[in-house]
């Protein structure tokens, strides 16, 4: 799953494809510097 922030840190849309993702900053002309794109499946926590 990726989530994709904004400049100021708000979260936009969320996609488990990340060139989805890519697709929608293009969509509303967010260009590469305008946003951040995060793998969320890597803030999971392992039970141990």
């Amino acid at each position: 799953m990726y989530g994709l922030y904004d400049k100021e840190g708000i979260l936009r849309f969320v996609d488990a494809d990340k060139d989805v993702c890519i697709a929608y900053a293009e969509l509303f002309e967010l260009g590469s510097t305008n946003y951040c794109l995060i793998d969320l499946a890597n803030d999971k926590k392992s039970k141990g």
